[in-house]
């Protein structure tokens, strides 16, 4: 802190000399101390050309002054914070913060409490006489009040100030974790968070994020078993099997459907059994697509077929040996390769005989990564992955599935990376091109299904519930994750899929390159269920700040991507930053308005908002200056409106009100009068020239604010007070993830 004058140093203004008793320090003291001053960044640079002090009241008259606020130094910036009348009953906590908004904790904050007086990220301040002043805290001077110095960054300990709005606060402190009457936030810029700065603050998810929701059901195609969205005819394949519930009808065979509305374009049910003679067969697995149109496919028990939309039957050859496990495209355009249990053969389309043929220790299913000329086997019953090289046509490793023996679910290989994805149980393994496991996917469901988009670099994986509900872990639901296959991040919120469960058959999927529409296919149910991509808004064009002359016309703007369209709404704080009410109907991406001199220092934002969810630009300030033109400037604030009773008045007279906790302000050559808040007295008539404000509650003439919360944990007692920090360390509250933003497409 920086002493005042007549005030030794390390001591609080108008605290007793000697109050500090630099010997006096308990151990429990000391824990508190150190597990809430965890990773504190020291000796930080002082900024130059940040802008003017602020200062801000709270909601029991408590007066907040920070010296600088904007354009401040990322790489560490000295602020001096001053305050006065916060009384002497309780004490608080001062820092950066991150500002969620009115009446919400300001939290995480830069550095935690800083109770040693070294590093200066936050102070704690308390009454005279409490029993953590010294080493701990300093204590409050005449009044309420304090006079302390913070060193800040940007960014620190998993706060990111250039990502998200962040204020200089005050705040209870752990004492009294739920009082919101201490909370007094200043906004902060720092030079790498600029007003206009594309991205926003996301409200309740972050700018940006993706979210898939169910569009339509298919139930035209019987029991669904495989899909493939053809990529030249654009038609979805789905190979199905009869299902129980439409007794009257024998559904199994390839259905061919009109993805846009699931209509029905053909059904191939007839293929060639053992002896050549046509009869009804469900289309098992899809192997590939065809050029132009049409897919390959197997049918039970050994059938391989061929079809497109609009044949009557299909093309096909009975195969000898054991029953086709899995299939896919083989080396050549007229062949495919087929696993019949472990048995691994190349063959011709057209007369079904094997040109090469592997046994392997094991497996079932495989995947072909066709760039890289390898297929990976899944032995899912001995826990083991065999990787087998296609021109060789011979075995180069084998791998351990962590686990040991597991349920089979699926072996997908990324034909970007050349990872393979293996699903297990209820988790995702994958392997490098290599063979190395370099990530395992846990999930509350069986891992069942998984398709790439190249497009975009995600991995979509559907699980599948159990469906025994005798058995706790089941719930009947299933669930679509979507990933990023370079980091394995989570690239969309995840989504439920009601009643897909595994005990009639896995669920498969198909996805529309690019992302934006996903096909999934839900045995129990007889559905193909089409889901489509939105996006909570992501800024694109923010507000800047403004400079105008009293009577100018102004105009700020501001636009965002998201899916679906969102809808917006204008925002204004008169008090800076600390409270926020709608410009009454302002819904557009400009907002324009004459601008009063009462309007002076006023902020604006933007919000967007759409089904996913919510995001606000960065605040612009307006700043008013005096008319340079000579004339008289009449009528009221200008704006809109600021919601509630305000509305600005005309060139004669004007009537000022306020809503909510902003009071409505007129600057008018003639005769204004103030209008009422929501609760509190009526405010009072000014003359000519007058400029007239309306009541708070309170009656003070001072806009309440509210929000916030503490800094550390609740507690009365040293020993109180420790385990509520390792709550609060451990349940991660001090610790903001910053949030990935995505904007691929029209992600």
């Amino acid at each position: 802190m920086t002493p005042t004058p007549d005030t030794a140093p390390g001591t609080a203004p108008g605290a007793p000399p000697g109050r500090r008793r630099p010997g006096r320090r308990t151990a429990g003291s000391a824990v508190v101390a150190a597990l809430l001053l965890a990773g504190v960044p020291a000796g930080l640079a002082a900024g130059a050309d940040a802008g003017g002090p602020k200062t801000a009241t709270g909601p029991k008259g408590q007066k907040l002054t920070a010296s600088v606020t904007t354009a401040l130094d990322p790489a560490g910036q000295k602020v001096r914070m001053t305050g006065e009348g916060y009384g002497l009953t309780s004490g608080i906590y001062v820092a950066l913060c991150k500002d969620n908004g009115d009446n919400r904790t300001p939290s995480p904050c830069l550095g935690g409490a800083d109770m040693t007086g070294g590093s200066k990220t936050s102070q704690w301040i308390v009454p005279p006489g409490d029993p953590y002043e010294g080493d701990l805290a300093l204590a409050f001077g005449p009044g309420g009040s304090f006079d302390v110095e913070l060193d800040i960054t940007a960014k620190g300990d998993g706060l990111d100030c250039a990502e998200v709005a962040c204020a200089l606060v005050t705040r209870a402190d752990h004492r009294a974790a739920g009082d919101r009457t201490q909370d007094v936030r200043i906004p902060v810029a720092f030079a790498a968070r600029q007003p206009g700065e594309p991205g926003g603050e996301g409200v309740d998810v972050p700018a940006g994020t993706v979210a898939y929701k169910a569009a339509a059901d298919f139930t035209s195609a019987g029991k669904p078993l495989d899909l493939l969205l053809h990529p030249d005819s654009k038609k979805l394949y789905v190979g199905a099997d009869n299902l129980p519930d439409t007794a009257d009808v024998d559904e199994r065979g390839l259905h061919v459907l009109n993805p846009q509305d699931g209509t029905s374009e053909s059904w191939i049910s007839q293929a060639p059994g053992s002896t050549g003679a046509l009869r009804a067969s469900a289309a098992a697995r899809i192997a590939g697509p065809l050029p132009g149109d049409g897919v390959v496919y197997t049918y039970p028990l050994r059938g391989v077929g061929s079809a497109k939309a609009g044949d009557k039957e299909a093309a096909g050859v009975w195969l000898p040996g054991s029953t086709i496990t899995d299939i896919a495209p083989g080396t050549a355009p007229e062949t495919v390769l087929v696993a019949q249990g472990a048995k691994l053969s190349e063959v011709e389309r057209a007369t079904g005989v094997a040109t090469r043929t592997l046994t392997l220790p094991g497996g079932t299913r495989f995947a072909v990564d066709a760039g890289r000329g390898v297929v990976w086997y899944g032995d899912f019953t001995a826990g083991k992955l065999h990787r087998v090289d296609l021109a060789a046509f011979a075995v180069t490793g084998t791998f351990d599935l962590p686990g040991g023996p597991g349920l089979a679910g699926f072996v997908e290989a990324d034909p970007a990376t050349g990872a393979v994805w293996v699903g297990v149980d209820r988790s995702v393994l994958v392997f490098d091109a290599a063979g190395k496991l370099v990530k395992t996917l846990v999930g509350g469901d069986l891992a069942r299904a998984a398709a790439f988009d190249r497009a975009t670099g995600r991995a979509f994986v559907v699980r599948q519930d159990g469906g025994d509900l005798s058995d706790p872990a089941n719930d009947n639901n299933g669930t679509l994750t979507v990933y990023d296959t370079t980091d394995f991040s989570v690239a969309a919120r995840e989504l439920s899929l009601p009643g897909n469960h595994s005990q009639a058959g896995a669920a498969s999927l198909a996805v529309e390159p690019g992302g934006a529409t996903v096909f999934v296919a839900s045995p129990a149910e007889g559905k193909v269920t089409k889901l489509v991509r939105q996006v909570s808004p992501l800024v694109t064009r923010g507000p800047a700040d403004l400079t105008a002359e009293d009577g100018e016309e102004v105009t700020l703007t501001a636009q965002a991507e998201a899916v679906p369209e969102p809808a917006v709404r204008w925002q204004v704080s008169a008090d800076g930053g600390q409270t926020w009410k709608d410009v009454e109907g302002a819904t557009g991406t400009a907002l324009a308005f004459t601008a009063r001199a009462a309007q002076d220092g006023h902020r604006y934002r933007a919000e967007f908002r759409n089904d996913v969810g919510a995001t606000r630009t960065a605040a612009a300030t307006l700043t008013v200056t005096a008319a340079t033109g000579g004339g008289e400037t009449d009528g009221g604030t200008g704006e809109p409106s600021t919601g509630g009773n305000s509305k600005g008045g005309d060139s004669t007279s004007a009537t000022g009100g306020t809503s909510g906790s902003e009071g409505g302000t007129e600057s008018a050559g003639g005769s204004s009068t103030g209008g009422s808040a929501d609760s509190g007295p009526t405010g009072t008539t000014g003359g000519a020239g007058a400029t007239v404000g309306g009541a708070t509650g309170d009656g003070s003439g001072t806009a309440a604010t509210s929000g916030g919360g503490s800094l550390a944990a609740t507690g009365t007692t040293v020993m109180s007070a420790t385990l509520a920090a390792l709550a609060l360390v451990g349940g991660g509250i001090l610790v903001h993830r910053r949030a990935r933003r995505r904007a691929e497409g029209a992600l």
